[in-house]
């Protein structure tokens, strides 16, 4: 592996690459409030949220064109199809111009691609009717390759928007009894986008957690990155002289380890 990569970037670039996440359960209403602003000073891509946050989010981003994120099936993907698509039907009335859904990881692991493929379809073909997109939460932590594989296929079949490698919150059990998260890496990040059609956008999310790694996964093809560090990107980015007009900047590409994380 090279150790530097150059990438062609803004500000504004780089704010609409970001889905500013507030998403944690224990968020106040005032929390929520704050960081909607927050999206809506930065100008970023979209506002990722819980779906009762909609109408708060409508009324803070009135305006702009910071878009709406609802997040649904979240965080573990186990509901009944049916509850998916009457909450993710409810959210695109709601407002939101996009939704992310969690997979049901524990088909995926069943080897029961028939249910994940119906699952998948019948939820984004109610997105679609709505006029908003879909991004499949695949929840990457808890995977194989060659689940990631199939994943990437069944979402090229469909034609889904997006696909995404994490929640955020797929905490994985070790054999010590702690629990441990990594989300997205480099490793994952390129099987996906090797795995999907160029059609198909890559958001990552979980473990993107400063400039450096945030502009690898930019020049590795993602297209969106969901994270709660917003305003500490952007502060490096103009701490390395990324401004309104676009710059090159060099990535250091050592800084990854060896396995993908950061």
């Amino acid at each position: 592996m090279t150790s530097s990569a150059t990438i062609r970037v803004s500000l504004p670039h780089i704010a609409k690459i970001i889905d500013h996440a507030l998403l944690q359960p224990n968020l106040t209403d005032a929390e929520i409030d704050t960081g909607l602003e927050i999206a809506k000073r930065c100008n970023v891509a979209t506002a990722c949220i819980k779906p009762y946050s909609i109408a708060a989010a409508k009324k803070a981003l009135a305006g702009t064109d910071v878009q709406i994120c609802a997040a649904i099936g979240f965080p573990h993907g186990n509901s009944v199809t049916q509850i998916k698509v009457a909450e993710a039907v409810q959210a695109a009335n709601d407002g939101a111009q996009e939704i992310d859904m969690v997979i049901n990881v524990g088909k995926v692991l069943s080897g029961d691609w028939d249910y994940v493929s119906a699952e998948i379809k019948v939820i984004n073909d109610a997105v679609v009717a709505e006029g908003a997109s879909l991004k499949a939460i695949f929840e990457i932590d808890y995977l194989e390759d060659e689940h990631i594989i199939q994943l990437c296929r069944i979402c090229n079949d469909i034609g889904v928007a997006f696909v995404k490698t994490s929640t955020g919150y797929g905490f994985v059990k070790q054999t010590n009894g702690d629990f441990n998260y990594q989300g997205a890496t480099v490793s994952d990040v390129k099987l996906m986008r090797e795995h999907c059609g160029p059609e198909i956008q890559i958001k990552a999310a979980g473990g993107v957690r400063d400039l450096n790694a945030f502009l690898y996964m930019m020049y590795l093809g993602v297209t969106r990155i969901g994270t709660s560090g917003t305003v500490g990107i952007l502060e490096q980015a103009k701490a390395r002289g990324i401004g309104i007009d676009e710059v090159e900047v060099t990535i250091n590409v050592g800084s990854f380890g060896i396995n993908g994380g950061y």
